[in-house]
């Protein structure tokens, strides 16, 4: 850890991993999102275990979901990137996919979320923009948060760089998030590295070091 004018300078996972300062989001782990992934199984056994693991060490955690509008509602933006991304041509032929109550805008059921734990829905790709995560997160006076889920070229690398210019230190657990484009995946990874702004870990050592920093915490007294 460094200083400078009375402030601690987080520098490595260690410096950051304070439960009582940091945050779990696991990001748009939903039924119609999975499924759509080569390595669906996989990301969710590696999501899985960073949410066990940080519940064992009482880190606050925030669930996100992506969210269709009925097209009554979508303005353009919305319709824009509904286009692009089921590759049609007309605002016609686009069809919402996570609409409230659709089997697919569910969270899958392995995330189990616990009553402790928060939900915030969306419209945009960053978990910051347009949801209360930003204000729940200061509120609880967490610096730092950790990032989960899926896809990494679509959103996470946005929230991370979001969280970066609100003043948060994003953690990226990389083989706990997973893609739909692995080159577009690899560039988004390789940009959070260039920039500097993020720390980049993977399940085994996060997971270690949430069990380090628990086991070194003084065990209480008991008369």
């Amino acid at each position: 850890m460094q200083q400078a004018f009375g402030l601690n300078i987080p520098q490595t996972l260690e410096d950051i991993c304070d439960p009582t300062r940091l945050a779990l989001v696991v990001y748009d782990m939903q039924v119609g999102i999975v499924k759509q992934i080569e390595n669906g199984r996989q990301i969710t056994d590696k999501v899985v275990q960073v949410l066990e693991a940080a519940r064992k060490v009482g880190i606050r955690v925030f669930f996100t979901r992506h969210m269709s509008l009925p097209k009554e509602l979508m303005g353009v933006s919305q319709f824009r990137t509904a286009m692009a991304w089921q590759r049609v041509k007309s605002p016609e032929e686009v069809k919402p996919w996570f609409l409230r109550d659709a089997p697919g805008f569910h969270l899958i059921p392995e995330l189990n979320p616990l009553p402790s734990e928060g939900i915030f829905d969306k419209i945009s790709m960053s978990a910051f923009e347009g949801t209360p995560l930003d204000m729940a997160l200061r509120d609880c006076r967490v610096d730092a948060f950790v990032i989960v889920g899926i896809a990494m070229e679509i959103g996470i690398e946005p929230t991370a760089r979001h969280g970066a210019d609100l003043g948060y230190i994003p953690v990226v657990v990389k083989d706990a998030c997973g893609f739909g484009h692995r080159d577009a995946a690899d560039r988004s990874t390789a940009s959070l590295e260039f920039a500097g702004d993020a720390l980049l870990t993977n399940v085994e050592t996060i997971c270690a070091q949430f069990r380090r920093d628990h086991s070194s915490k003084p065990k209480p007294l008991h008369g």
